[in-house]
């Protein structure tokens, strides 16, 4: 009798057990068909409002069925990166397109880059002020040009021949943005932050602490029904920068990179260590030369990266629809869609 009830018991066991592999194995094999982020940043729950988290949360979701719909009706995957791309361009909670951050200057100066997995195609433009969606005159740039980056006005003189919609400079004011530089401004002038507790609590939801205006850039990775991957990226820059600095965003490479035969990857963080390290492509070259998974490169990416003294985030898609969302900050502005169109998005670590 006992030892038939040891078998009983050993067999509820394994079957127990089996069930839970069962279950990881159809957590595991989701098929994700599109990535974003919003940005990374000192990004915390106890600054954030109710209101401002709602906001978020909506215009992330918005910018996830926009690209979704184009994956569904069997579009391109470039579509769909662009289509979920224009949605935060176009909300000013976001430091790309209508919500960038001011220069020293006073302006809005705009970069953003798009590549194609199947082909290796690519187009970047940076430093532009008229263009309503950056990542647009980007796509413009590598499908109608013998080039891969265009900057200032000649950018933007390329971009308007070819269809794209161009915005004033008033388009572009925020008053969060345009308070967040003046603050900057009164620190550097004092030598001293010159912040209330408002202010912080205002920096810190739109993901810049009150030591570091450097972060803030929105970027999608999708793959479509033809298993095509493409990546995408968008920025204002980085509050009350000169000299027109550029950073990795517009940069092939280091803030976009994009291959089938590995995954879709689009950066946001300290732009300047994210070229030295150049983030983008080698999460591609882990992942094709140490056989890596798509989790594994990012993850060591962004360790290298925070190793250096740099922070921020990276997202990535590979060609089986594995995803990663690694960031070494307090919060990044992120979601994902999966084939199904279940959509899941988040903000905090």
């Amino acid at each position: 009798m006992k030892k038939l009830f040891k078998i009983i018991i050993l067999s509820v066991n394994v079957l127990l057990l089996s069930s839970c592999n069962s279950h990881k194995d159809v957590q595991d094999s989701t098929k994700y068909m599109l990535v974003i982020h919003g940005g990374a940043g000192t990004i915390e729950k106890k600054f954030m409002t109710p209101e401002k988290e709602e906001a978020y949360t909506l215009a992330l979701t918005a910018a996830l069925q926009k690209g979704y719909e184009q994956i569904k009706a069997g579009k391109t995957s470039l579509d769909a990166v662009e289509a979920a791309i224009n949605v935060l361009e176009d909300c000013p909670l976001f430091n790309a397109g209508r919500g960038a951050v001011f220069t020293h200057d006073g302006k809005n100066e705009l970069d953003a880059s798009i590549m194609d997995g199947k082909t290796l195609k690519a187009g970047a433009v940076a430093g532009v002020t008229t263009i309503k969606n950056p990542i647009n005159a980007a796509r413009a740039v590598m499908e109608k040009s013998t080039h891969v980056m265009m900057i200032g006005r000649g950018a933007e003189l390329f971009a308007m021949e070819n269809g794209c919609d161009t915005a004033s400079a008033a388009y572009f004011f925020t008053q969060e943005r345009w308070d967040q530089l003046q603050r900057t401004k009164r620190e550097e002038e004092t030598g001293r932050a010159a912040y209330t507790e408002s202010e912080i609590r205002a920096n810190r939801i739109a993901g810049i602490s009150e030591l570091d205006k450097k972060f803030g850039t929105v970027g999608a990775v999708a793959l479509d029904k033809m298993g095509n991957l493409a990546a995408g990226t968008s920025t204002g820059g980085m509050t009350n920068k000169r000299y027109g600095r550029v950073g990795d965003s517009p940069i092939i490479g280091g803030g976009t990179y994009c291959n089938n035969q590995t995954a879709g990857i689009s950066c946001t963080g300290w732009g300047e260590f994210y070229i030295r390290e150049v983030a983008a492509h080698r999460v591609s070259s882990l992942i094709e030369l140490k056989k890596m998974s798509v989790e594994q490169a990012v993850k060591q990416v962004i360790d290298e990266i925070g190793k250096m003294g740099g922070d921020g985030g990276i997202i990535s898609l590979d060609k089986s629809g594995n995803v990663a969302m690694e960031f070494n900050t307090s919060g990044m502005y992120r979601g994902t869609v999966d084939e199904h169109g279940k959509i899941s998005v988040h903000i905090y670590k």
